[in-house]
Order: C-alpha cells, then structure tokens, then sequence
C-alpha cells in the first residue's frame, strides 16, 4: 500500500508549502493542482493524475477533507469515486483525520463543514467591501488599466488591431483588453443619450 498526495489550493497566488510540508514526509508521491475546490473530478488535473497513478489499495492523501473539495457535492463525487476505484483516503489533520475506505458520516460532515467555512468567507468578504464602498474605499483588485493604458488600448483599436494584439503591445490581459473597451463603449452609448 503506498500513500499518494493530494496538494490543492484555489488560485495561483496561494501558497502550498504547509500542505507540501504534511505530505511530502509520508507520500511516495504529491500531485498538485491550483484549481476551485467546486470542479467537478473531471475538471481537475492534479486530482485526475492521482487518479492514474493510485493502484488498488493504495491511499490518496489530503492534509484536511476539504482538498478533495469545498463544495460538498463534488467532495462526495470525489470520494465515491475514489472508493469505487477500491482507493483508500487518509486526512491528516481536521475533523474526518483518519483512513476511511468508504463514506462516512463523518466525512459527510466534514465536507459539509468545509463547504459552510467557505460560503462564511465569501460573505465576510462581500460584506467587509459593501461596508469599504459605504465609507467611500473601493476594495477588490486594483486596476491595472490606468488613463495611459486605457488611452493606448484605445488608439490601438481605432488602428484596427485585435484585442489580442492590443493586449500584447499594452502588457495586459486580453480580459483586461476587453474590459476597457466594454467600459468606453458604455460610456459613449450615455453620453450619446445625454
């Protein structure tokens, strides 16, 4: 029996090390992947590697129950199939910490338990911005298109180049691209009106 890691956080910017330090001691091998929780199995690549590297009676990893997933019923879609794959499931730290070779109450609960901690945080973070905008702070991600930026992407477009093009030349995101010209767009159509 080999255990087999799973190390998963949410965006790029997020850190592993912590989840890399409990694995990396005890598994054969970690398989990571920056991806929601909220995926479906098979939208999630480190999850799907395990996936092919585990044999029968070997045992994926987490450092807690909600690796597997924040949202509860893909928590318990991964799980299922793992079991039905014959693969264990060890959880190093939380509530459902132990080997559990098939669903649980306790498992059940622990994800649902994640999946609460997780709504909890989006609306503290909805509610600490609607306080922030009240108070007249704007939070969020700042812009990274400032009025040079915006003015370049602008001339660009008037020249006829793609947005791909203009993101390039401008060092931005094509989002970011778009986003600018959807905004200008909007406000000729309302001072046109006017």
């Amino acid at each position: 029996m080999a255990l087999v890691g799973l190390v998963r956080v949410s965006t790029k910017k997020q850190e592993t090390e912590r989840q890399y330090d409990a694995l990396d001691p005890i598994c054969v091998r970690v398989f990571e992947e920056k991806v929601s929780g909220k995926l479906s199995v098979d939208l999630r690549p480190g999850l799907q590697a395990a996936i092919g590297y585990l044999r029968e009676g070997d045992m994926l990893t987490v450092q807690e129950v909600d690796r597997l997933g924040r949202n509860l019923l893909e928590g318990l879609i991964a799980l299922n199939d793992l079991f039905e794959r014959g693969i264990a499931v060890k959880v190093l730290e939380g509530i459902a910490s132990g080997e559990h070779t098939e669903r649980s109450f306790v498992l059940d609960m622990a994800l649902a338990l994640a999946e609460d901690r997780r709504r909890d945080i989006v609306r503290k973070t909805r509610n600490g911005l609607e306080a922030a905008r009240k108070r007249g702070r704007v939070g969020g991600r700042p812009r990274v298109i400032d009025d040079d930026k915006r003015a370049a992407i602008l001339a660009r477009r008037d020249k006829g180049e793609s947005i791909r093009e203009i993101a390039s030349g401008v060092g931005v995101s094509v989002g970011a691209v778009h986003g600018a010209l959807s905004e200008h767009s909007t406000l000729e159509a309302v001072e046109q009106e006017a």
